[in-house]
């Protein structure tokens, strides 16, 4: 038998997922793509990205949580430091409690950061 290599695209990833994840996975998507509609889906190290002159922001379900990576740790975490003191956090990752609505407010302003940071990029 051949072992899966895993999801080949965000929609497979999200299908895997138990019903109540797949709902927040995908506010999460729908939000993203709101923000940074030029970015472009991949899977990347087996999760859900997004890539806009660089990544821009991956995502993940877990058992308890959903880990969401905006990279750009000092920064981003510099910058939302007090309303990300809630989460559990580590270097460049949050996580949201399953047990929890997202936030989805939070979320978009750390994709809005991102994506005017990636954006900056090119204008160099």
């Amino acid at each position: 038998m051949e072992k899966s290599r895993g999801p080949v695209s965000i929609d497979d990833y999200i299908k895997a997922c138990p019903a109540d994840v797949q709902k927040k996975l995908t506010q999460i998507r729908m939000l993203v793509r709101s923000v940074a509609p030029e970015a472009i889906e991949k899977i990347s190290y087996q999760m859900p990205a997004f890539y806009l002159n660089g990544n821009l922001v991956y995502f993940s379900a877990f058992k308890n949580h959903i880990g969401f990576y905006p990279g750009s740790g000092k920064i981003v975490f510099g910058t939302f430091k007090k309303e990300l003191a809630k989460y559990k956090s580590g270097k460049g990752s949050v996580q949201f409690p399953l047990d929890e609505e997202l936030p989805l407010a939070l979320i978009k302003r750390i994709v809005k950061f991102r994506a005017e940071e990636n954006r900056a990029k090119t204008a160099k």
